[in-house]
């Protein structure tokens, strides 16, 4: 129990803002994205810079307090808040600069995707982002990082040149290629479990203004051959293309006919990073297949493309993401994806299909934490749903279609999908050389396991 008094002469030490849970405030301040989690911490603090997010630390050690660090707070496991404990919010910590002679963003860790874009493409600079632009920077990169261009400019840890880490002890650690290079190495793809990151230096590249991006609907009827066509399609496909299929109930867009919304469809999600014109003959072969429900693909700014799935994807829903690699989408996966969309009932799940390749398979599967690189899909189901009463459907259908791929799985999985009850699936994100060695930094930055509520790498033992 954490007296009153203690609680006190902490406050005085933090320039952001402590909640209790008299507060008016704090409910919203606890709040995540996933309304599956509802969790009640003890405290909360809004940290305004690196120095509040040490206190934080070193308060929670002294009174053996449970630690959540919430950045974007859009985790579906829901990492970013705990029961009795104390959350080191670092949502009010939105700093950025851009160096664009240097193609450098030095960026703090409660910026979101849509702030990030907004800052790099003044100067028609980016690196990869999700897909969905109000999740928070440092999850999304320290997990990996899948995005719209991750074929061209790497995943989101490829691009971290460096960080500032406050560690469980409560010192402030720079990790850089000459200062702690097992740490940046273990932040690009090892999580949020080596400390808290106040500050991400990434490497920028030339993207934009404009993207040549769009969705490409067609019946689920036609995903067979459509998967035929995608498998060529892709096999000689520049790095500046990204094509992944989304297997959802159609939306209510104009664009597709009446009788279509709310039907059992695929779609392509279609983005071309390099030049417009060279993007339109890979645009119109996609067009080509056959006659589509829709074709929304059209030049766009690449910030407003970033945002463009954001309406699907805010708060107030339940959520459960499941994740498998896969090396090829044979007849018997095209099968079981079809029959699983046929059964889905809510409107705002999915299934994304995101093809890997590019410049992810040509960095050596040891120079990063980041694992499975040469795997050819990375599958992610996304339950999502309205009411509480339609929980227990929702999570069967997750949970089922996951076991139905399972036989033609690669046994990976991406660590920024793993559920709060899959950490014995945690290894297999990395395997087995990049496990031990994520092992063994832990050991020796965080031996007492301080920051585990995350995809949990834990410290050695002494008795190993």
């Amino acid at each position: 129990m954490v007296s009153q008094s203690a609680i006190e002469d902490f406050r005085t030490q933090l320039r952001g803002v402590l909640f209790v849970r008299e507060d008016a405030e704090y409910n919203m301040a606890r709040e995540v994205w996933n309304r599956l989690v509802d969790r009640h911490p003890r405290l909360i603090v809004r940290c305004a810079g690196p120095a509040d997010v040490a206190s934080a630390v070193r308060f929670a050690r002294e009174h053996q307090l449970e630690v959540a660090v919430r950045g974007g707070g859009h985790h579906f496991a829901g990492h970013a808040v705990c029961d009795d404990g104390l959350v080191i919010d670092l949502s009010p910590m939105k700093g950025i600069r851009i160096d664009p002679i240097k193609h450098r963003a030095y960026a703090q860790p409660g910026l979101t995707w849509a702030d990030f874009d907004h800052e790099t493409q003044a100067w028609a600079l980016a690196c990869t982002g999700p897909i969905v632009s109000m999740t928070g920077l440092p999850g999304f990169t320290l997990g990996g990082g899948i995005g719209w261009l991750h074929r061209k400019c790497g995943l989101a840890c490829d691009n971290l040149l460096s960080a500032d880490v406050v560690t469980a002890d409560g010192n402030l650690l720079r990790a850089d290629a000459d200062n702690n290079p097992d740490l940046l190495w273990a932040l690009r793809g090892g999580g949020g479990n080596y400390g808290v990151v106040t500050l991400m230096e990434y490497q920028l590249h030339p993207i934009g203004p404009q993207v040549l991006a769009g969705l490409v609907y067609f019946p689920l009827d036609q995903f067979a051959a459509l998967v035929d066509f995608y498998r060529a399609y892709i096999a000689d496909a520049p790095d500046e293309l990204i094509a992944c299929l989304f297997l959802r109930r159609a939306p209510p867009h104009p664009a597709i006919p009446e009788d279509s919304q709310g039907q059992p469809v695929v779609a392509v999600g279609f983005c071309y990073c390099g030049a417009i014109a060279e993007g339109e003959p890979w645009a119109k072969r996609l067009r080509e297949f056959r006659e589509p429900l829709a074709c929304l693909i059209r030049p766009i700014p690449y910030a407003e493309w970033q945002r463009s799935l954001d309406p699907r994807w805010g708060n107030g829903f339940y959520n459960d993401w499941r994740s498998h690699y896969l090396n090829d989408l044979t007849p018997d996966c095209v099968d079981i994806f079809a029959q699983f969309i046929e059964r889905l009932r809510s409107p705002w799940s999915d299934v994304k299909i995101f093809h890997l390749g590019g410049a992810v398979s040509r960095i050596p599967e040891e120079a990063t934490a980041f694992g499975n690189r040469k795997a050819r899909f990375a599958v992610v189901v996304q339950a999502r749903w309205e009411h509480s009463e339609d929980t227990a459907e929702n999570l069967a259908w997750a949970c089922d279609l996951l076991k139905s791929l399972t036989p033609f799985a690669t046994g990976g999985v991406y660590s920024n999908f793993i559920g709060a009850e899959e950490g014995d699936r945690v290894p297999s994100a990395y395997g087995t050389v990049n496990y031990q060695r994520l092992r063994e930094i832990k050991t020796r930055l965080d031996p007492t396991n301080f920051f585990r509520l995350n995809a949990n790498i834990p410290p050695f033992t002494p008795n190993g």
